[in-house]
């Protein structure tokens, strides 16, 4: 079953933070993370997160054809 359209789609609020933070401070640091159900907004592109795999976290670099899928 898919998400309310009135809802909008579902990006974690730490992550879509951290971003935020990042593009104003230039940093390239890999943004680790466990919330693979987020789904990727245009705010992403371009930047490292590590994406928890159970077992370790995954660096995938984010881009323009990524936005709109989940992270997991």
């Amino acid at each position: 079953m898919s998400r309310s359209t009135k809802k909008g789609p579902y990006v974690d609020e730490n992550i879509l933070r951290r971003i935020m933070r990042q593009k104003d401070t230039k940093s390239s640091d890999v943004i680790k993370t466990w919330a693979r159900s987020s789904q990727i907004s245009p705010d992403f592109v371009g930047h490292k997160i590590g994406i928890h795999n159970g077992r370790k976290h995954i660096e995938v670099l984010i881009t323009e054809s990524m936005v709109g899928h989940r992270l997991g």
